[in-house]
């Protein structure tokens, strides 16, 4: 059963490349100066929605399966995007840079990051008595929550003070790079079957399925390291469920403990980012993109992350993050090959 839902994930990504070809027939167009095509159509938004819902809370790279899943659809180009109007969409990234327009690149990448809201709505949802407890320790009515409030705070400052400083570095190098994607699956599963290992056949640190601190006993300590680990997500395709899972693990968390760690803290830095694409870029994507298929994409994330969440929290604590990692290493490689990049 596994097995077959990782085989899943890998066609969904893959075969995105027919659906492509299927609705991307050559069109003849009557009117030059005719404001270009919708970059996004319905089934995009589908695909994207599915891969993202699925993937956001695995161990596998959300962002790293969209990046891919935009290449497969052609929505990594250079192409610029006219408005309803007909008018390029410009963008300024400099003031002493002359504006240029605005790409069907950047404008999938940047869906990539808002489409979360669906993912994130989910998280809400199925931990709504945990946020709860959350809302009223930071009123002060549940020292427990109050205790995972501060935790989760903790470890979410690391990636907001090094996200800050290199999130324009790390579009610009890695934001739409196959090649980087690529290496990053790869690496994480590489640490994902060391930090497996350890923890089946390890001395005193190993840690048991039912063992270790519930998730508001961390300490300060524990929980910024969690929040390191989590910075090394910021490298597309290295997952952030991933790093903050391991880092869970070696702060003395088990698997369901880590997982339901790393998904409270996802709500956190996927608000925080997802908050901040639309600020900066929000105004952008939406003149380049039919909201239709932005709604949509969300909503079909909102109902593929309930159905991963409730299934990946029974998994880690029976089998581990082992079949993740030979995922991973099988989807570099069926990048590399079938991709070409």
């Amino acid at each position: 059963m596994t097995f077959r839902i990782c085989q899943l994930i890998l066609c969904l990504v893959l075969a995105s490349n027919w659906l492509t070809a299927a609705q991307t027939v050559p069109q003849t167009s009557t009117h030059d100066e005719s404001p270009d095509p919708a970059s996004l159509s319905y089934s995009d938004a589908i695909i994207l929605g599915i891969v993202e819902g699925i993937t956001e809370y695995l161990p596998i790279s959300s962002t790293g399966h969209l990046i891919l899943t935009n290449a497969i659809l052609g929505l990594d180009s250079d192409t610029p995007i006219r408005n309803k109007n007909g008018d390029f969409i410009m963008v300024q990234d400099d003031e002493s840079i002359a504006p240029r327009p605005y790409t069907i690149g950047e404008a999938a990448y940047a869906y990539v990051i808002v489409i979360q809201a669906g993912a994130i709505a989910a998280v809400v949802i199925l931990y709504w008595q945990t946020i709860l407890k959350i809302l009223l320790g930071c009123l002060g009515k549940d020292p427990q929550g109050r205790k995972l409030a501060l935790n989760l705070i903790c470890a979410f400052i690391p990636a907001a003070v090094i996200g800050l400083l290199l999130n324009d570095w790390i579009e610009a190098t890695l934001g739409d790079n196959v090649r980087a994607v690529a290496g990053a699956l790869i690496v994480g599963a590489i640490v994902m079957l060391i930090v497996e290992k350890w923890r089946h056949h390890g001395q005193k640190g190993a840690i048991q399925s039912n063992d270790g601190p519930d998730i508001h006993q961390l300490t300060i300590r524990q929980s910024i390291m969690i929040g390191l680990f989590q910075c090394l997500a910021m490298w597309p395709g290295t997952s952030r469920s991933m790093a903050t899972i391991v880092g869970g693990y070696l702060a003395g968390l088990s698997p369901k403990h880590a997982a339901e760690f790393s998904f409270l803290l996802g709500l956190i830095t996927l608000t925080a980012a997802s908050g901040y694409k639309v600020v900066s870029d929000g105004a952008n994507m939406i003149a380049a993109l039919d909201t239709g298929p932005v709604l949509l994409g969300c909503l079909v994330a909102f109902i593929s992350s309930a159905l991963a969440v409730k299934w990946l929290v029974t998994y880690l604590s029976k089998h581990g993050l082992a079949l993740f990692a030979w995922y991973r290493i099988a989807l570099a490689v069926a990048v590399f090959l079938v991709l070409g990049k």
